[in-house]
This record gives C-alpha cells, sequence and structure tokens, in this order.
C-alpha cells in the first residue's frame, strides 16, 4: 500500500512503461525534459561523451547535440556559477556535480547566489536550476565519497532538497524539480542506483528487475511526482518511522525484523516537507523513530525530532528516538559498523513500543 502517490494513468502523459534502475529512471527524465523544454540543459564534470560516472546522462548528448549536454572543467563553482547565470535569463539546467562530496567548494554559489537571488532582485530574477548529485555510503568510497550533505542544504532558506528512494520517485521528483522555478539540490542514493539494498550486507543483492518492487515499474513519458508530498509505505499504528533514500529500504527490513506494526512514510523531499503526513501518522501511532545515514549531531533528524515535538508532544507515548550514522568521517574499513543497518532500527523500535 502506498498512499500519497500519484496515479500513473493520471500522471504520465504516456502510459507505457517498462522496468528500469534508478539510473535509467533518471536517464529518462533527462531524456523527457530535454525533448519537452528546448530551454533544459545539461552540463558537468564527464556528463557529455562519457556519459557521466555513473552513465546517468549516456546518450544525451549523441541525440541532443554539444549545446544541450556537454562537459565541464573540474570546478564546482565554476559549474555552478554558471548555472545560476544561465536560469537568471531563461534556461533551464541541470548541472551534475560528480559526488555530493565535492558540491562544498560551490557553498557559497548555492547560498548566496542561487537561493537569494529571487529574494535580492525584489522576484524580477530566478535561478530555476536542478543541481543533480549522487550521496551516501554503502559502495566502500571512504570519507570522500560517501558523505550525506542534505542537512547543509536544508538549513538554507531558498533551496530545495529532494531525495528520491525508488526509479518511479526518482524520474518523477527530477521532473517536478526541473520545472520548479527555484534551486533544487536534488541527492541521488548511489547505493540505490541498481538496485534496492535492506542494509544487510550478507545477503545477495537484487537489481530492481527481480527485486518484486512495483517502484521499478516507470512511465516512459512524462509525469511529476509533486515536491513536499511524502509516500505512506507501510500503514502501522504502533510506531511512526520516518526515513528516505536508501534508509527507507533499510526501514522496511528493520520494521520486519522487529515485529512492530510501524509505519512507514519516505519523506522523498526534506524541503518541502510534508508535516501534515508526518504529524497525523505520529498522533495516530505515538511514537516516532527517525532514520538518516548522515552524522546524528546536526542531522535533519534533529530538525525533524523538533518539529514532532511541537505538534505532537500530547500524544507522544515514547521519547522520539533517532538511528543515524555516528558522528565521525565515513569509515572505509568499518563501513558496515557505521552504516546505519536494520538491527539498529529494529532496536530502537522494540525499545519504544516497551517504554512506560
Amino acid at each position: 500500500m502506498v498512499e500519497n502517490q500519484p496515479s500513473v494513468n493520471d500522471a504520465a502523459t504516456e502510459t507505457y512503461s517498462k522496468k528500469m534502475n534508478m539510473i535509467q529512471a533518471l536517464n529518462s527524465g533527462l531524456d523527457v525534459m530535454l525533448g519537452k523544454d528546448e530551454d533544459v540543459l545539461i552540463f558537468g564534470e564527464d556528463v557529455g561523451y562519457f556519459g557521466g560516472v555513473f552513465r546517468v546522462t549516456e546518450g544525451l548528448q549523441n541525440k541532443y547535440g554539444l549545446k544541450r549536454c556537454f562537459d565541464a572543467p573540474l570546478t564546482e563553482g565554476g559549474i555552478i556559477g554558471s548555472a545560476i547565470g544561465m536560469g537568471a535569463y531563461g534556461l533551464r539546467p541541470v548541472p551534475e556535480i560528480q559526488f555530493a562530496d565535492y558540491i562544498l567548494p560551490a557553498y557559497d554559489q548555492l547560498v548566496s547566489e542561487a537561493a537569494r537571488l529571487r529574494y535580492r532582485s525584489n522576484g524580477e530574477f530566478w535561478a530555476p536550476i536542478t543541481v543533480r548529485t549522487p550521496y551516501g555510503g554503502g559502495i566502500f568510497g571512504g570519507q570522500t565519497h560517501s558523505q550525506s550533505p542534505e542537512a547543509i542544504f536544508a538549513h538554507v532558506t531558498g533551496l530545495k532538497t529532494v531525495i528520491p528512494s525508488n526509479p518511479y520517485d526518482a524520474k518523477g521528483l527530477l521532473i517536478a524539480s526541473i520545472e520548479s522555478n527555484d534551486p533544487v539540490v536534488f541527492l541521488e542514493p548511489k547505493r540505490l542506483y541498481n538496485g534496492p539494498f535492506y542494509g544487510r550486507p550478507d545477503e545477495e543483492l537484487k537489481t530492481w528487475a527481480n527485486s518484486g518492487d512495483d517502484s521499478a515499474e516507470v512511465p516512459l513519458g512524462h509525469y511529476e511526482v509533486p515536491l513536499g508530498q511524502a509516500a505512506i509505505l507501510r500503514p502501522g499504528r504502533e510506531a511512526t518511522v520516518l526515513a528516505y533514500g536508501t534508509m527507507v529500504h533499510v526501514a522496511k527490513a528493520g520494521i520486519e525484523d522487529s515485529g512492530v506494526d510501524a509505519e512507514l512514510i519516505d519523506l522523498r523531499s526534506i524541503v518541502p516537507l510534508d508535516i501534515d503526513t508526518i504529524v497525523r501518522s505520529v498522533k495516530k501511532t505515538g511514537r516516532c523513530i527517525i532514520l538518516h545515514e548522515a552524522s546524528r549531531y546536526g542531522g535533519f533528524g534533529g530538525e525533524l525530532s523538533a518539529l514532532v515535538q511541537e505538534r505532537c508532544f500530547d500524544h507522544l507515548r515514547a521519547p522520539i528516538a533517532r538511528v543515524c550514522g555516528y558522528d565521525m568521517p565515513y569509515p572505509h574499513a568499518f563501513e558496515w559498523d557505521y552504516f546505519p543497518g536494520p538491527i539498529r532500527l529494529a532496536r530502537a523500535l522494540k525499545t519504544a513500543v516497551e517504554y512506560r
């Protein structure tokens, strides 16, 4: 059961669909938008001829030409700064930052320029840019290829922060982001590019095609998943679990292991945040567990915890709990010790329901 999920027939202008992994779904979304709007263009490090380090842009330069999909120098600040200028003059650029870990040299451009342009110009200019970037761990990328910086961008007024957890949402959210008139940081969980991951590294990995997950069925045409609309992936009455990205699948496994009748909410975007869906769920269950891969201290889970406490205090039957990465750099050799897995979530759920 998935609530708050747009109907494929309602959302898609072309109802034919096929099974896709997340890479293919993102590629399809870019293809649709390049074909639909001549103002859309793609650029970044190795995104042209090479098709991107994860092949998300593969074939697009050949199809749309060098002016619509092209390589950029190794300068993240220059990539984002150029995109802001293009956006201010009517284009809809979709720049790629090769890894989210590399985005910090462009932080000033995102915060001081992209996020502020509409305010600064009194609405005369804006920056309709969608910054795509892979994030998160689970692939043994070490401390410089595994970070989860979503809280940094969620803190910036004027930026939207979007994080898909499956192929269907990835394409629909990407299209909605590109068509938005606001700057969007679109974080792609690279652990999920080829298949779902439940946080059990000893299990045989599944591709999206053989996972049995309905979200691998992706319409070929144009459709949107609205920004700021969470999805209830699993109804429940004993606890609410909030997650996004890779942690959505870890949450499924943790809930199964715990035996707790927990409701699972995939946030999809953290800015804008679907606080109404969260509040309704927590008021029903009386318990809230927040799951994210980023370090605990200063993570977005702290903001979620505060929002839930402010709105649901009289309904809480147990303290709000956070299951997160540890406050340390992402360790290469001890990746699975750092990674918030289903065992830790199951323990937190049992503690919450047993609280008296």
